[in-house]
């Protein structure tokens, strides 16, 4: 039974040590990736691509004591304080800095009861206590291996990092052998095969490593081991007198071990061992063994705005401009002067009167007999709030003169024909109504749409691109004296 056990962990070892060997390939200087053991680009996983060393081999030895059982090994417990051997011998591999997996070849011995059974049976104490036994077991299991000191480790931690807490929990398979003394002798009670029905075991366990060197860790671990069977500890069968002391089906012991580990490959660092700034300091180390200066702004700056010619698409702004992120000077009122020359920078106006308007809004112009500066938004009809004064300035010209006048709307070129003389219709007839409305009589007063024939920009054709003011002023109504 410890032969072939032996001999399947054996085989299963041997294939991958081999393969260990193999993935210890120097790297052609690509970015590792932190979470893996392979190459930060995408590309295929490929041994060729690891810069860290992600499998070794672990050995170790302890001492098992049973802990829930009907026979303990605890003094506490039903038992003394009796002290069996464990080893150990696992090939591990490293998924990622923070996770690996293990394949664990365990062999021991326990001890328990109320003697050690290499003894002869005391013949001064009660009759429930001239018992012990003991239990020759092999396990192979596979562990999963959780560094928390990677997992957790801030990535400014500048401290030197040669301790590490590891977590491991698994299943697998084990084969036993277990034994009772009495005053009748020494006999095997329960004898499992492994790979049976009923052979299934799990561990889980903690623990703490320290690194020796780059080759060589060192490590003490507790696992607590579940063996899932009532017959571990030497009771017989399960409702003997013996396995009935305890309620408990399942006898479990604690394996605390000591142990090393060689790790395998041919570069510095091993994965598990893997601080996260180191990337950064390889990252620096390969730029600067490239030794290029990053030039920017190649074509440099030649309006001096502050924006690369690479990327400037106005290479003439005046000195003194401000610029938008593609170095257009700023024209915050879309007049088509730009603010360095604007005088009037939030009101448009044409570039003759250095963007300011010609006109000032709400006055009577008496050699032309007519009120300007009533403007409408796009496709509408409705009275601004800005408007409302000059409307109400009109109202008193007009009541204060003997003439009438003719309401006049006009739209800009945008759209048909028809359409806009209909909207220009309904922008003369809202003047004219809020002029009755606020006092002027009706008799006075005459609307007139004009469409798009009207323009006061007749540059403003729809085939141009007029600044938005220009549309702006086409869009309007003004008076005219009959």
């Amino acid at each position: 039974m410890k032969l072939s056990l032996a001999i399947v962990a054996l085989a299963l070892a041997i294939p991958t040590a081999s393969y260990a060997q193999d993935s210890t390939a120097v790297s052609n200087g690509e970015y590792p990736n932190t979470f893996s053991s392979g190459s930060a680009n995408v590309t295929p996983f490929t041994n060729s691509s690891k810069r860290f060393n992600d499998w070794s081999i672990s050995i170790g030895a302890g001492t098992p004591l049973l802990q829930s059982a009907d026979l303990t090994s605890i003094k506490n417990g039903n038992g003394k304080n009796l002290f069996g051997y464990s080893a150990y011998i696992s090939i591990d591999k490293a998924i990622t800095h923070a996770f690996g997996l293990k394949l664990q070849y365990d062999r021991g011995e326990t001890r328990q009861g109320w003697f050690n059974t290499k003894d002869a049976v005391p013949t001064n104490v009660s009759a429930s206590e001239q018992v012990a036994g003991r239990t020759q077991y092999d396990a192979i299991s596979l562990l999963g291996d959780v560094n928390f000191s990677n997992l957790l480790r801030r990535v400014d931690n500048h401290s030197t990092y040669r301790w590490a807490i590891h977590g491991y929990a698994g299943v697998g398979t084990l084969a036993y052998r277990a034994y009772q003394k009495n005053l009748a002798g020494q006999s095997l009670m329960t004898e499992v095969k492994p790979f049976k029905l009923g052979s299934l075991f799990g561990q889980a366990g903690a623990g703490v490593k320290f690194k020796v060197n780059k080759r060589i860790d060192i490590e003490g671990r507790v696992m607590y081991v579940i063996t899932g069977d009532d017959s571990f500890d030497g009771g017989g069968e399960q409702y003997s007198a013996i396995n009935q002391r305890e309620e408990n089906t399942s006898d479990n012991f604690v394996n605390a071990t000591l142990g090393i580990s060689l790790k395998l490959g041919k570069h510095e660092s091993h994965l598990m061992w893997h601080d996260p700034l180191q990337e950064i300091y390889y990252k620096l180390d390969v730029l600067a063994d490239k030794n290029q200066d990053i030039e920017v702004c190649k074509k440099g700056d030649a309006d001096n705005d502050g924006v690369c010619d690479d990327w400037d698409r106005q290479l003439d702004t005046p000195a003194g401009a401000r610029v938008d992120g593609a170095g257009v000077a700023l024209d915050t009122d879309l007049d088509g002067v730009i603010d360095l020359y604007d005088k009037c920078v939030t009101v448009p106006g044409p570039v003759e009167n250095n963007g300011c308007p010609t006109v000032t809004p709400g006055v009577v112009k008496e050699e032309e007999r007519s009120l300007e500066g009533i403007e409408f938004d796009f496709d509408s009809d409705r009275i601004l709030p800005s408007n409302t004064p000059i409307l109400n300035n009109a109202v008193n010209y007009i009541n204060s003169s003997n003439g009438s006048y003719n309401v006049i709307g006009a739209t800009d070129a945008k759209g048909t024909a028809a359409y806009n003389q209909k909207l220009s219709e309904r922008r003369a007839n809202s003047v004219k109504n809020y002029l009755i409305k606020n006092g002027v009589e009706s008799s006075k007063l005459n609307s007139i749409g004009k469409g798009k024939t009207d323009l006061k920009y007749p540059e403003c054709d729809p085939t141009s691109k007029c600044p938005e003011w220009k549309n702006r002023a086409n869009r309007r109504v003004y008076f005219e004296a009959k």
